[in-house]
């Protein structure tokens, strides 16, 4: 991803943050909250369809960092430390420093989201 940035602007402010920094984004209606990887949160007056729109389009190919679960959720796949679909518990980490996000989710999006990474897992594999 290296030194692309993305903007996130609504009618209030603009916001400049490297994708890397960003854990997750989730949503409550039209608010979403971006939550950075020291805890930092910004909240932001779009619903989430549009801030993953706005990744889209700024990152191009580097969006696929970012993965869309359910309703209520992106998450940065570069912190994904935990899933736990039995749980419903999705845990992210920076694995640089001691913290740690526990995210709740629905058992379907988590057992999704480990089939996914464990088949990109397995095609690294044969590489």
């Amino acid at each position: 991803m290296g030194s692309k940035v993305l903007i996130i602007s609504n009618s209030n402010e603009l916001v400049r943050v490297r994708p890397e920094r960003i854990v997750y984004v989730v949503s409550d209606g039209n608010y979403s909250t971006m939550v950075l990887h020291d805890k930092t949160e910004q909240v932001f007056t779009m619903n989430l369809a549009h801030f993953q729109q706005m990744i889209e389009e700024q990152l191009g190919r580097d969006a696929m960092t970012f993965i869309r679960i359910g309703k209520q959720l992106i998450v940065n796949r570069a912190h994904i430390f935990k899933i736990n679909p039995n749980k419903q518990q999705l845990i992210m980490s920076n694995m640089d420093v001691n913290i740690a996000f526990d995210l709740q989710a629905s058992k379907e999006a988590l057992k999704q989201l480990k089939a996914l990474i464990e088949s990109e897992t397995g095609k690294e594999a044969k590489l």
